[in-house]
């Protein structure tokens, strides 16, 4: 059977022919039973420079359960990005497993990894990715098209569906420009759910919004995961705790704390 092509908005690497016939790994859709959905046994990352060797995350251990809404958060250049491009398999840890859903990440190829990464993870990134040339509900239908998730008639009334879930339907035939930073970045989660993901990440989604904006964003997150969705969240924003059921701190590359927002404070 001939290949087809899956772009993967995730990476920078070039696009990656695919066999049509070769299996997704497991954990293809959510994961709404409780357990651990995240694993991270001992993961450290290296990166070479000319300088020399940099660690940016060290002996890092780390399990969310499914469902649960955590931010990890942290100085500039304390490991935050680099913690969630691995554990959404953008990169690879230099030692240690990440295991989602019971999958061994490191162990998937690259076109494994990129079928894996389309069916599971949902992205959601700052400055919001959003393609120009396409409407709000193209750019919610493209992880439909490159995982081939839905029958093509279902892809645009699921799109809808989803515009209509954060609050945007009425800007599903308008461009990305014409749009607000709030409303680019409620597609920009539409698009993230677009597959059913068990697992959103999302690195700094609030840095370009204004606060009521932003707490609009969060609870929107808060209301995913009381649905099920696991949600991490890098975050350098301290108002975003009060949101989360947990936060995870970290400095130079390691997990320094691990807190749990005490029952009943106010989110």
């Amino acid at each position: 059977m001939l290949p087809h092509t899956v772009f993967d908005i995730a990476s920078p690497r070039s696009p990656i022919l695919i066999p049509s016939s070769a299996p997704i790994p497991a954990l293809e859709t959510a994961q709404r039973t409780p357990g651990p959905l995240v694993q991270l046994l001992g993961v450290g990352k290296s990166y070479d420079h000319p300088a020399g060797s940099f660690r940016a995350l060290e002996g890092a251990n780390l399990t969310v359960n499914a469902g649960e809404f955590v931010a990890i958060v942290g100085r500039s250049g304390s490991g935050k990005s680099t913690l969630l491009n691995l554990v959404a398999g953008i990169d690879r840890a230099t030692d240690g497993e990440i295991r989602i859903g019971g999958v061994d990440v490191g162990a998937l190829d690259e076109a494994g990894l990129a079928r894996w990464r389309g069916r599971t993870v949902g992205l959601v990134f700052q400055f919001f990715q959003l393609l120009p040339t396409l409407t709000a509900a193209e750019n919610v239908m493209i992880p439909m098209d490159f995982a081939n998730a839905y029958p093509g008639a279902e892809r645009r009334p699921r799109a809808m569906a989803l515009l209509e879930r954060v609050g945007v339907a009425d800007q599903a035939t308008k461009l990305p420009a014409s749009l607000s930073g709030g409303q680019q970045q409620r597609v920009a989660i539409a698009r993230a759910l677009a597959n059913e993901p068990a697992l959103v990440l999302a690195d700094e989604p609030t840095g370009n919004l204004d606060s009521q904006t932003a707490d609009a964003v969060l609870a929107l997150f808060r209301e995913l995961a009381t649905a099920g969705t696991t949600i991490v969240m890098a975050t350098h924003e301290r108002d975003a705790r009060q949101a989360v059921d947990r936060t995870i701190v970290l400095a130079d590359g390691r997990i320094v704390e691990d807190s749990r927002r005490v029952a009943g404070a106010a989110a």
